[in-house]
């Protein structure tokens, strides 16, 4: 039989109604001839009762292991995933529970934001073919040696990955509380549209980039059997956004636009940083660069000449990274508040022109770029923080008009 992986997250799950809006998918699925693997996420968000930030409000964490965090916060999917299979039985349905463990995600020792290192997934295989709906908790997994660890913000759409790949699925589905991948922040660009198809690299670097509807590491690991990724509400009935090419069997759009750029994203809180010598150049960058990966100090946005350094860090960290350059006997020029905006297409490979477009929206914007890089499908700038909504809208009517 056919088997589909169907990811719901908290906002999907945080009421009765909202569930019973989750069964009917599972159902339609199975109808559908289809095999259901169901991954959750804990229930609601922040201020309800059982939701992964609530768990860590109510703990001492900062006395916490990590070891212990983890125990505390795979809680949360737990309760969700139970209180579905309850309802789902309530229904007549046959269904059973698996925490991560259980569901064979094993993982490293890097709590908080363990990485997936294989997937057993033969008691999820068995409980299918008995003709169980099979729920699993998300954002868990158990290490080698039997400790409980979680994959970090965005885990739940990691398992479902992970899983529908080790069951060959034939689809994973990843529902939320919006109707597929934008082209731009809603809040920010009214007019952004829903898009019908992305690529998996496309994807990627607007997660990466901030858009934050799946976790890019979900994607990787789908494009490892080229799992079609569909992302979809629970609350309406419309198709979506497909990330990837169909498989055989199932309904995919026939028509892809060639389109220059697919959407435009940002990330803000950011401080940009810039370091300048004069003596022993090119030679200073290996010692600034490893001070900072030795402190943990993840930088972005790196651009690299032999007497300048110029990067950026989480505005949380920069008083570190500061800190770090001078103890070094360097000088930091430090400029926070800033913002970084990408425009991702993989239409812009091989096409003259766009960056010059880019700096003509912005300039007439009168948008000063701090810093720029580019790749085959994504050119980034890094603006100043109030000028952020003004170069979003500007890039989005440029090269994705209404």
């Amino acid at each position: 039989m056919r088997t589909i992986v169907q990811k719901f997250g908290g906002s999907s799950v945080s009421t009765s109604e909202k569930r019973q809006l989750v069964i009917k998918r599972i159902l339609e699925a199975k109808k559908k001839g289809y095999r259901v693997a169901v991954i959750v996420s804990a229930m609601g968000r922040k201020g309800e009762s059982y939701a992964t930030d609530t768990l860590l409000s109510i703990a001492r964490t900062d006395k916490l292991s990590g070891r212990d965090i983890d125990l505390l916060l795979s809680c949360g999917e737990i309760i969700s995933g139970v209180v579905l299979v309850s309802e789902l039985q309530a229904e007549g349905e046959k269904a059973a529970f698996l925490t991560g463990s259980q569901a064979g995600i094993i993982t490293d020792r890097n709590y908080g934001n363990a990485r997936i290192l294989k997937v057993d997934a033969r008691c999820v295989e068995d409980l299918l073919s008995k003709g169980n709906i099979v729920v699993i908790a998300g954002y868990q997994g158990v290490s080698e040696d039997g400790e409980i660890t979680t994959l970090g913000r965005g885990g739940s759409d990691t398992t479902a990955a992970a899983i529908g790949v080790a069951l060959d699925a034939e689809a994973i589905e990843i529902y939320t509380d919006v109707d597929g991948i934008k082209t731009a922040d809603p809040r920010i660009v009214s007019e952004a549209k829903t898009l019908d198809t992305i690529t998996y690299n496309e994807v990627c670097q607007l997660a990466h980039e901030g858009a934050k509807v799946i976790h890019p590491r979900a994607v990787e690991i789908a494009m490892q059997k080229h799992i079609p990724l569909w992302i979809k509400s629970t609350f309406d009935n419309k198709p979506g956004t497909l990330v990837t090419v169909g498989k055989e069997g199932y309904e995919i759009p026939t028509c892809v636009n060639d389109r220059l750029v697919t959407g435009v994203t940002h990330v803000s809180g950011i401080t940009q940083i810039k370091i300048i010598t004069e003596s022993s150049p090119g030679k200073f960058q290996k010692k600034v660069l490893r001070a900072l990966a030795d402190a943990g100090i993840s930088i972005d946005f790196i651009n690299i000449n032999p007497e300048t350094i110029v990067f950026t860090v989480k505005d949380d960290m920069a008083s570190r990274a500061v800190n770090i350059i001078e103890e070094l006997g360097f000088t930091a020029q430090v400029t926070p508040n800033c913002a970084k905006v990408a425009a991702v297409g993989a239409g812009m490979t091989g096409r003259p022109g766009v960056m010059a477009s880019i700096v003509e929206v912005l300039e007439g914007e009168g948008i000063p770029i701090l810093q720029s890089a580019d790749s085959y499908t994504t050119i980034w700038c890094l603006v100043n923080d109030i000028h952020l909504i003004r170069a979003v809208k500007a890039l989005h009517r440029k090269f994705l008009p209404s």
